[in-house]
Parts: C-alpha cells; structure tokens; sequence
C-alpha cells in the first residue's frame, strides 16, 4: 500500500513530461507562429456574438500576419487557425474545458480538479500556439508564418460558436 502512492504518482509525472514533450514538438501543415517584429502585415478581426468581421482572409505563402482580436462581444471568444478536422478535435477540447468549470460564458473559470477525472485531463490547458482566447471587451494577438494551407479556417472552438456560424474562410496563395 505505501509502495502504490509513490508509483502512481512517479506515473503521473512520466506521462506529464510525455505531454510536454509532444506539445513542444507539434509542427502545424500551414505554417508555424511568429513574433510580432516579424509581421509584414497586421490585420484586425473584430470578434462578435456570433461572428467575425471579416468572414474571409486572404494571405501570401511566406507571409507572416499580426492578427489583433478585438472582441466586441458579451461573449468570450477564440481565434484558432486550422482546418475543419483540426477545429472538430479541439472542440471537444473546449467542450471538456467547459464542463470541468475552466472556461465560463466570458472568461477563464476556476478548475475543479475534481471534475477532470484524475489525470484524464490534468493536463489540459489553452496554450496552443495556433489559438487565442479574447474576452469580452478584450483585446489579443496571434501572429502566425504561413507556408500552405488547402481547407484553412479561423474559428471560435467554444461550444456552439463554430456551429452557429463562427467561422471564417482562410485563403493562401
């Protein structure tokens, strides 16, 4: 019995630095995030209850963008690049975020550990570099190198953002 704590916890641990070390290796098809100082072109997307403005974005292969979220909603928001199978897996993410008390309507709630399932989803977090959560009245930036993309969108991944319609086209070319 007093073995099975230390080995659980020296379980926990193991699979902790499993994540981290795939979160830090995680490469993305269509380009990979940036600096500010290196943006050749800021574009601002207003971010409210339920959509974008603009509902399309047109970038160059090499380009690097500066994005400045403004959210004008009630709402708390996300700006996250990706494809439509990228934004489905992390939609139930979000919906698992949601449900544990981390995420509100509008803003970052506190975490009930309890909740999570015990290590199921103790790691979880929103640190994506691909992503940006924007609370109401707020204002955010993401900066992001694209390379190729077929298929690219913006989107809010909170649940029943992307499905009531906030969700935008991204082109490269």
């Amino acid at each position: 019995m007093a073995l099975r704590t230390p080995l659980l916890l020296a379980g926990c641990l193991l699979a902790l630095s499993f994540d981290a070390i795939a979160d830090a290796a995680h490469t993305y098809s269509f380009g990979q995030p940036a600096t500010a100082d290196k943006a050749t072109r800021t574009v601002e997307v207003t971010l409210q209850d339920i959509s974008f403005s603009p509902k399309s974005l047109d970038v160059k292969a090499g380009e690097t963008v500066r994005f400045v979220l403004v959210n004008k909603g009630q709402l708390l928001h996300e700006f996250n690049l990706g494809d439509a199978a990228m934004h489905a897996e992390h939609q139930k993410e979000m919906l698992q975020m949601q449900a544990s008390g981390m995420l509100t309507a509008t803003g970052m709630g506190k975490m009930d550990h309890s909740a999570m399932g015990h290590g199921e989803m103790g790691g979880m977090k929103h640190d994506d570099p691909n992503s940006v959560l924007v609370e109401p009245g707020k204002t955010a930036e993401l900066t992001w190198t694209f390379t190729k993309a077929t298929g690219l969108e913006f989107a809010c991944n909170l649940p029943g953002h992307y499905q009531a319609g906030m969700v935008g086209k991204l082109n490269v070319d």
